[in-house]
């Protein structure tokens, strides 16, 4: 069992920055992926990033490439999302959640994502 728990969020202007922090409990954080979904108000989950467990190859989605960084410290058991030069349309709850495969082309999908924390909000003003 793997529990996360997500701080950082926050009321933003636009070209703000935030950085998201994802704590995870017990001993095996660092034998999974992990990913960083959002959702905003009307709209689906999606995607924002993954890592797999050796921080190596971290997919974004195309709506933040340049903007935002994943990180992970395997060794204090925390995931980053540094986001930079937030835009409105950045609004949204912000997700971390972690898995236990490390293929690559299943880590876009929420499904594929065995624990989820509660979600922190990042709100990004015009």
């Amino acid at each position: 069992q793997v529990q996360l728990v997500e701080s950082g969020g926050g009321y933003v202007q636009a070209g703000g920055s935030l950085r998201l922090s994802c704590a995870a409990s017990g001993r095996t954080f660092s034998s999974y992926s992990m990913g960083w979904f959002r959702q905003a108000p009307g709209k689906e989950r999606e995607i924002v990033v993954f890592i797999n467990w050796s921080g190596a190859m971290p997919y974004y989605a195309e709506s933040v490439k340049g903007r935002f960084t994943i990180s992970r410290d395997n060794a204090k058991n925390t995931v980053y999302l540094q986001m930079n030069s937030l835009k409105p349309e950045d609004t949204a709850v912000y997700y971390c959640a972690a898995s236990k495969t490390n293929v690559l082309r299943l880590l876009r999908l929420s499904g594929t994502y065995d624990y989820w924390g509660q979600g922190t909000q990042v709100t990004v003003s015009s």
